[in-house]
């Protein structure tokens, strides 16, 4: 079996591909005579129901990170690398308990937004401008990078040539429903992405255990990879682990993971800006209560197909001890593109690739889409044009959309190959967000905050994330990341005692008992989750 489609693979992909832009138009289209205004485009006129808020946040959440990167890493660490998911579907119930109330009551359209409320334009406009480079330099590229990398293992030759046309394919396909459409189009064809891209993650999956044991069943296949590797499944590494530096045993449940997990879910723009388009308060909660839930599987689609690899590469099924040679100098990035091309069959083939082009295109349109609307709410409109109507604030959206698309696909070729991407966007990133999620958390949360505290502290997370990072000291990077939220959450107190009068600041956030009253049915899936979460924790401990 070779990497090729066969005629109805591409007959099952290029209806998706049909399907999904003729929806992504469809329900952004606006009544005759009818203008779409920003609310319309960035927020989806505030319309969303909760299922579909959950099937967007995983979505715009799972992409070529994931199935690629995630795969990657489970190839070489094992099950240890699901934390980022599991404790993902706690913090998500943070998020909605907690974070969500303040925000929906601010009647946000951007992340930068709160900060303007809570601080001052300056801190904004510093933030602004760091979201914008950070979607464009860092997610935007390195989701087309891996894209079009697992395009090209899969269908094209696999040595790299068609990387850019497969790239350049992504971007133009993302482009086609969510520069006119706005959010409504990301959102609403986001539902038929998170179904086709756990169908065809499972798909995969139980293909590869069926191969992985000459009896050709799922379950055995299971039980095998269980013994043959079953160092890979402990969530808690050991010291004397080789990938201790990246999840440094219960470090992980207690650290850094957790700064990693309140940045993303708690104030990355391309994330919260779907709660912001609830209906209402119940509703947003309910959708990233059922985004939880979907997290706890997401180790099972792009996790257990690493381990997978790892088996057969070990027993050099399908020839994989070839294919997988350098395995050990970590080049592990192409072992789901790898059981995809060798294992599905004709027709399914069409089907998986389908739901990881899904993962990645609605990865692509969500980060195009808030990128939009911050460059457009928080730099366009306050500093260029402050009488902007909804027309101009809907076409430089879109314009904003196609150059940022533009700018990502020209320098995604140059990320190279580097190995465990997804490790690498978490440990870079990692360098700025507890510096933000510092100032966040004691914005929220301690009134005595104030702008000079938030700004000194925001400013010196970066030489410290740095010091600790490159200084002679053998420290994981998760640890880096909670010494430094610590560092700068101390430095932002010392700075606002010193700079205030002892006093609460004029802008801090009242804390009332009813701002996080939860509902019965939000409630009842808190505490399913958390005992699932115990579950699987205890067994794979």
């Amino acid at each position: 079996m070779n990497g090729n489609f066969e005629i109805l693979d591409y007959i099952i992909f290029g209806l998706y591909a049909c399907v999904i832009i003729g929806v992504g138009l469809f329900v952004s289209r606006t009544k005759k005579g009818e203008e779409k205004t920003a609310e319309d485009y960035f927020l989806a006129g505030k319309t969303l129901p909760w299922w579909a808020i959950g099937a967007s946040l995983i979505a715009a959440n799972i992409s070529a990170e994931q199935f690629i990167g995630m795969s990657g890493s489970g190839f070489k660490v094992g099950l240890a690398i699901a934390s980022y998911e599991w404790m993902a579907a706690l913090t998500l119930i943070i998020v909605a308990k907690y974070f969500l109330p303040i925000f929906i009551k601010q009647g946000l359209y951007t992340i930068p937004e709160f900060v303007e409320k809570r601080f001052n334009t300056s801190l904004k406009t510093i933030l602004a401008v760091f979201w914008i480079a950070l979607f464009v330099f860092v997610n935007l590229t390195s989701v087309l990078y891996l894209g079009g990398k697992a395009l090209d293992t899969i269908l094209g030759l696999g040595d790299g040539a068609s990387i850019v046309p497969f790239m350049i394919g992504l971007a133009l396909f993302a482009a086609a429903y969510s520069v006119w459409g706005g959010l409504s189009a990301v959102a609403w064809t986001d539902v038929i992405q998170v179904v086709l891209l756990v169908i065809g993650g499972l798909v995969t999956t139980i293909i590869a255990l069926n191969h992985v044991t000459p009896d050709g069943n799922a379950i055995s296949g299971m039980s095998h990879i269980f013994d043959v590797a079953s160092d890979k499944f402990h969530m808690i590494l050991k010291k004397d682990n080789p990938e201790f530096s990246n999840l440094p045993g219960i470090a992980v449940l207690i650290g850094g993971m957790w700064v990693a997990n309140l940045y993303y879910w708690g104030f990355n723009q391309y994330i919260i800006q779907r709660a912001l388009a609830a209906k209402s308060l119940k509703e947003a909660q309910r959708g990233i209560a059922f985004a939880a839930f979907l997290k706890v599987i997401v180790p099972l689609i792009v996790v257990v197909p690493g381990i997978i690899a790892f088996v057969m590469y070990q027993e050099n099924i399908a020839g994989a001890g070839g294919v997988f040679s350098d395995a050990v100098t970590g080049n592990n990035d192409h072992a789901y593109p790898w059981l995809i091309s060798n294992f599905v069959p004709v027709g399914l083939k069409g089907l998986v690739v389908a739901a990881l082009s899904a993962a990645i295109v609605s990865s692509l349109a969500s980060m195009l889409n808030s990128t939009a609307t911050i460059f457009t709410m928080d730099i366009y409109k306050p500093y260029i044009n402050k009488n902007a109507g909804n027309k101009q604030l809907v076409g430089v959206g879109r314009l904003s959309v196609i150059i940022a698309l533009f700018v990502a696909t020209a320098l995604a070729n140059t990320m190279g190959s580097i190995p465990q991407m997804f490790q690498y966007i978490q440990e870079y990133t990692g360098v700025v967000s507890p510096g933000i999620l510092a100032v966040f958390l004691m914005g929220l949360f301690w009134k005595k905050t104030n702008v000079k505290g938030a700004i000194v502290g925001v400013l010196a997370s970066i030489p410290v994330a740095l010091a600790l990072k490159f200084l002679p000291i053998e420290m994981p990077f998760l640890d880096q990341m909670l010494y430094t939220l610590i560092i700068t959450m101390v430095v932002i107190v010392g700075v606002s005692l010193n700079t205030g009068k002892g006093d609460d600041d004029e802008k801090g956030i009242p804390l009332l008992p009813e701002t996080f009253a939860t509902g019965k049915k939000f409630n009842i899936s808190a505490y399913i989750l958390l005992i699932v979460l115990v579950v699987l924790y205890a067994i794979f401990w």
